[in-house]
């Protein structure tokens, strides 16, 4: 069967209660960091608790036994000072049982230049379980080995290869581009996800034919790396503009239009000028694909 998109201009807490317990093998989002972007309402920080931990208590709901959910955040800033929000929010996670298997750090280069302290490079996802038996798929992630001809020098395996063929386990540090004004992706929304960085997730934790949600669905880069790769799509957002530029992107994605900067293309090639770089980028064609009526 054809994958299928699901995504509706709602909020969260309206859209979540219409799908069914445990049918979310992944759930990936990056929600509002409380500092007064466009799509949000600027909080005090036990109120920005509360309505996180709302949202948190459905998706547990949703999610699959065996599946994944990972939580995409940076730093909440108040008067100057900064509060990880990973930090702050890692206590509402495990009021439910969650096991933590990774804090994974997504370092990029670009971003703010701060005066009054270092400028901020990276974010964090928090990558939770509610079992031992949860979907990973080390294999369909793995990255090239520094050595790739490396071979044992003694012993009973002397002059054979001594890594793994297929690469190495990618680590819990990754580096990614974050979508700035030359990224081939950039959309009119001021913090989209890199649909690279969301692949890894989906090929390591769900299986062709899984459904993955993402309930601040922005412009749809989550779905996007769903159905690229033969999963179902859910996702929302409380913008109407945002949801229709996902509506437009999924359509593209579909017509095999939609440039995407692949998930194994070096950050920077010195040998090749940065302008080509950058439209080098191709457009994708993912496996056929349906869309369903948006969820109203």
């Amino acid at each position: 069967m054809a994958p299928r998109a699901v995504l509706a201009c709602e909020d969260n807490l309206a859209f979540m209660p219409k799908l069914a317990d445990g049918q979310m093998k992944l759930i990936v989002t990056s929600p509002p960091y409380n500092i007064g972007k466009e799509y949000e309402r600027r909080a005090p920080l036990d109120a920005y608790l509360r309505g996180q931990e709302a949202v948190i208590t459905e998706c547990v709901r949703l999610l699959h036994p065996r599946g994944s959910l990972c939580w995409q955040v940076g730093n909440h800033v108040q008067d100057g000072e900064v509060f990880p929000l990973d930090a702050v929010l890692y206590p509402l996670f495990k009021r439910f049982g969650l096991k933590l298997r990774n804090r994974i750090v997504w370092h990029f280069e670009h971003g703010l230049h701060c005066t009054k302290r270092l400028s901020g490079r990276h974010e964090t996802i928090l990558w939770f379980t509610k079992r031992e038996d949860y979907t990973f798929n080390l294999d369909a992630v793995r990255v090239p080995s520094k050595y790739p001809q490396k071979k044992h020098f003694k012993g009973p395996r002397v002059g054979q290869l001594s890594g793994n063929p297929l690469g190495k386990n990618p680590g819990d540090v990754w580096i990614f581009p974050n979508v700035k004004s030359n990224h081939v992706e950039k959309t009119t929304h001021p913090c989209q996800f890199p649909v690279e960085l969301v692949e890894r997730l989906v090929l390591a934790m769900t299986a062709p034919g899984d459904s993955v949600l993402d309930p601040y669905m922005g412009v749809g880069s989550s779905l996007i790396a769903a159905l690229k790769h033969g999963r179902n799509g859910f996702g929302c957002d409380l913008s109407a503009a945002y949801v229709a530029l996902a509506g437009q992107r999924l359509d593209a994605l579909a017509a095999g239009q939609l440039r995407l900067r692949p998930m194994d293309r070096p950050v920077y090639d010195p040998s090749r000028p940065a302008a080509a770089q950058r439209r080098a980028a191709p457009a994708v064609t993912p496996p056929s694909m349906t869309s369903s009526d948006p969820v109203m």
